[in-house]
């Protein structure tokens, strides 16, 4: 399935539109992730852990909203965007959500 970022797709020409579908992950950190980020933001440097879970969550969400396209019988997904938010108590979870329009 065709994914992107832009409202359209060079050299394809949109026939249907299937309406918004979305995708969301929510993961929750943990207080050793936290601890060591903590250190990170301390001593400076990237935060492999949270990195990790941050990649984790964004597939979730691209493909929960791949497959709710398909769904709806599209066969690409147009103006993706990609939104990061913390959430929950004391922002102990990440949330990664995918908003688009399908097009076929």
């Amino acid at each position: 399935m065709i994914q992107s970022t832009t409202p359209s797709i060079e050299g394809k020409k949109i026939t249907q539109y299937h309406g918004v579908v979305t995708g969301e992950a929510i993961l929750g950190a943990n207080i050793f992730k936290d601890f060591f980020a903590g250190i990170r933001d301390v001593i400076g440097g990237r935060s492999a852990a949270y990195e990790k879970e941050l990649r984790k969550a964004r597939q979730i969400a691209f493909d929960e909203m791949e497959q709710e396209a398909a769904e709806l019988g599209a066969n690409a997904v147009i103006g993706i965007d990609l939104d990061y938010e913390t959430v929950g108590g004391h922002n102990g979870m990440l949330m990664v959500s995918v908003t688009a329009v399908t097009i076929q």
